[in-house]
């Protein structure tokens, strides 16, 4: 596996803040499971998104977390709805801004979204022994 890129600034300033979000554990399975074919998605998705995106200054972490919320329930992508709920906590997002974040997704992007929304947050909550 080539990982001649993996020490660009830009993945180191990206790996920091993607662990700050979602944790070593998520960031580490994620980067030591890359194999050759994937291992390109991963250094797009650390120096692209956890560093040019996430590291601006115009949001905090915590703000673009909402945003990515409601922007993922849309998508409806449950496994990086579930990664990004953990993450929200860990940016200061509480269990009751979390249920307004899910009742808006129910009006916008409609009640079985909301549905599974709340199961898999509850999910999250349940994992990390949070109400």
């Amino acid at each position: 596996m080539t990982k001649e890129r993996e020490k660009s600034d830009s993945f180191i300033r990206g790996l920091k803040t993607r662990r700050k979000v979602l944790g070593d554990t998520y960031v580490d399975r994620n980067i030591e499971q890359a194999t050759d074919f994937s291992w390109e998605v991963q250094i797009l998705t650390t120096e692209w998104c956890w560093d040019k995106t996430w590291n601006r200054s115009g949001l905090d972490h915590r703000t673009r977390s909402f945003i990515n919320l409601g922007m993922i329930a849309a998508l409806n992508r449950p496994h990086e709805f579930k990664t990004h709920v953990r993450g929200a906590l860990h940016n200061g997002i509480t269990p009751a801004e979390l249920k307004e974040v899910l009742l808006q997704i129910g009006t916008y992007c409609g009640i079985p979204a909301a549905m599974d929304c709340f199961r898999l947050a509850g999910e999250v909550l349940k994992d990390m022994e949070i109400a």
